[in-house]
């Protein structure tokens, strides 16, 4: 009898022993990617549809900061742009006359030439019909000169009214506040008719589907892991309350560091851990601070 109470004590003792053991290989704290969306205009916010934990598509917008100023200035340019285009020379009209002179001329000096080769005209006519060729081609060509110039720096101004157009459009377009990516609102930083200057943070989302742990492991548990293996996590909810779901481990730290205070490692002993992130789907019960534990293998 003595010898089965022996049994059965060393059975209980090896189960409660077996309870004991770890599920997990490490712990951590559920993150996700946060972005701070900031003001990339200077004017008043005419428009703000924000509200922490609204969840926002990606590329959703969400205000409006004033245009009136900048759409103002993009119709002044257009103006200018129109006196620009209307200063441009017709050079055809322009150096038609010069042209036709030209060509009497040169018809003049051809005629000259066949008569002082015939001995019918003194030789003086051909020389002053060559010099009256020559004048007006150097007048035409000076037409020319000048008018290409004008032309040119025609052109120059309206390519920079172009860019300066170019530039107003790009700021307008900013006076649009997009969601950056899509996600849950976490913190509001501004109301709607408030001032905002360029650089002032006006709302912080984060995707809080795709999430990941972060973890730390030991040396010696590097080998047990690599990126893109598949392990189990479990969202501690206290009171013995977890919640299994299946992850990826889409980064490994490739540097060393110490031991955070408060993240607990398979060996407590190790002064040195490896900082891992192991993606995960969320259902939406998982929250951004929580704590975590990973498996890498089955327990």
């Amino acid at each position: 009898m003595r010898k089965i109470y022996l049994l059965a004590g060393i059975a209980l003792l090896t189960a409660a022993c077996g309870n004991n053991e770890k599920m997990y290989d490490a712990t951590g704290v559920f993150e996700a990617t946060e972005t701070t969306v900031f003001a990339e205009q200077n004017g008043t916010l005419l428009t703000f549809s924000v509200e922490e934990g609204d969840n926002i598509k990606a590329g959703a917008e969400v205000g409006i900061i004033d245009t009136t100023q900048t759409w103002l200035k993009i119709q002044q340019l257009e103006a200018t742009k129109q006196v620009y285009q209307s200063q441009k020379p017709d050079m055809e009209r322009q150096i038609a006359a010069t042209r036709q002179q030209l060509a009497k001329a040169q018809q003049d000096e051809q005629r000259y030439r066949e008569l002082v080769a015939d001995g019918a005209a003194p030789s003086k006519l051909l020389d002053d019909a060559a010099n009256q060729v020559k004048v007006l081609q150097k007048q035409l060509d000076a037409q020319v000169s000048t008018l290409n110039t004008q032309l040119s720096t025609l052109n120059s101004q309206l390519s920079t009214a172009d860019v300066q157009i170019d530039q107003l459009r790009d700021q307008l377009r900013k006076c649009h506040i997009l969601a950056p990516t899509k996600g849950t609102v976490l913190e509001k930083y501004t109301e709607r008719g408030e001032f905002v200057a360029i650089g002032k943070p006006l709302f912080k989302i984060a995707d809080t589907e795709e999430m990941y742990l972060r973890a730390y492991v030991t040396s010696a548990q590097l080998q047990q892991i690599k990126l893109g293996q598949k392990v189990k996590l479990f969202a501690d909810y206290g009171d013995s309350q977890r919640k299994a779901y299946d992850g990826t481990i889409s980064w490994i730290s490739s540097r060393s560091e110490f031991t955070p205070k408060t993240i607990l490692t398979d060996d407590e002993r190790a002064d040195l851990v490896y900082a891992v992130k192991i993606a995960f789907k969320n259902d939406g019960y998982v929250k951004i601070g929580m704590y975590g534990e990973v498996a890498f293998s089955e327990k």
